[in-house]
């Protein structure tokens, strides 16, 4: 296999991780159906904000929202989930594999206010993004994940901690098997690309317009539109 094939079949593996991973979680866990009229706030300790200003601020229908809200109830019924409940609940998922770090890093993605725990508003507005957003929002929300200290900017150092929790999480168990420098060689490649001043940093900027022209990313937004 020649080095594009490589570096194709890594892009593919990076996004079918971070994308039908985390959606997996999703429709796997939270997304339940619902008969209810409304959101049942009486049983938990951290009360979400009223349906109408979730409708206004998601692209999710009232439904939606019911059905979300009571499967995320069932799994944490206090209102909040924290770090460790977070990597339970994903993990999951992955019972061959490590699903720890990744876990991590998506945590801190949803926990905007770094306070340590995800309400349900932090959840479905992120949520609504990854599914209904534009390619610019999902990729402002990409950029965020890989942004490990939240300083505006991804080094490649930060990008090789995210590809290697996802092959810790994934990589070993897909075909073709995956080499031990897979993630280091796939990181040199794809940075180079997006860094493209040279400075050693790739910005917002130099990310949203890589990925636009990267047709497998492209594609990849578009796979989990329908999911709920």
């Amino acid at each position: 296999m020649d080095a594009a094939n490589d570096c194709k079949n890594d892009c593919q593996r990076e996004l079918t991780g971070m994308l039908s991973c985390f959606f997996g979680l999703v429709t796997g866990s939270f997304a339940q159906d619902s008969s209810d009229s409304d959101l049942e706030l009486s049983t938990v300790r951290h009360q979400p904000e009223g349906l109408e200003q979730l409708q206004a601020q998601t692209k999710f229908t009232k439904k939606e929202l019911q059905s979300l809200y009571r499967g995320f109830k069932n799994e944490c019924p206090s209102g909040l989930v924290d770090e460790e409940t977070f990597k339970t609940i994903y993990s999951q998922f992955f019972p061959q594999g490590d699903a720890t770090t990744y876990a991590h890093f998506l945590f801190n993605a949803f926990d905007l206010d770094r306070n340590g725990s995800i309400r349900f508003e932090d959840f479905v507005i992120g949520l609504s993004v990854l599914l209904r957003g534009t390619v610019t929002e999902k990729l402002n929300w990409a950029f965020n994940l890989y942004d490990i200290n939240k300083d505006g900017y991804i080094t490649k150092e930060e990008m090789l901690l995210i590809m290697k929790s996802i092959y810790d999480m994934m990589g070993r168990y897909t075909y073709p098997s995956v080499r031990d420098e897979a993630p280091s060689e796939h990181v040199e490649k794809f940075f180079q690309k997006m860094d493209r001043n040279r400075d050693g940093v790739v910005t917002i900027e130099e990310f949203i317009e890589t990925c636009q022209k990267d047709e497998n990313i492209m594609n990849s937004m578009q796979l989990f539109e329908n999911v709920i």
